[in-house]
């Protein structure tokens, strides 16, 4: 499965649509992280701890919308965006969407 942030696919011609795809994740945090965080915050520097969570979130919704792709049969996703969002606090959701589509050789 290609997934995209391009419209397009170097190389493949876009022959069918097949409509959005999503997959997303709604986390929270973990007081022993907060109490890291607020910590690094005093110091500076990067939050390890966040860093891991969202690279965690972003690879389980790519996978999620993947397997939406995967379920009606396509070839692709082209169009990948990213969003996050606060649900409560201490809770976000990362959500991955985009255009499922066939692909068959470039002309």
């Amino acid at each position: 499965m290609i997934i995209a942030t391009t419209e397009t696919i170097s190389g493949k011609r876009i022959v069918e649509s097949m409509g959005l795809v999503r997959g997303n994740t709604i986390r929270a945090r973990h007081v022993g992280r907060d109490i890291m965080a607020g910590l690094k915050t005093l110091v500076g520097g990067e939050i390890d701890e966040y860093t891991k969570l969202i690279a965690e979130s972003r690879e389980q919704a790519t996978d999620r919308m993947r397997d939406d792709a995967t379920r009606l049969g396509a070839d692709a996703v082209v169009g990948v965006r990213f969003t996050t969002s606060v649900i409560i606090g201490g809770a976000a959701e990362l959500l991955a969407y985009g255009t499922a589509v066939k692909l068959a050789d470039g002309d």
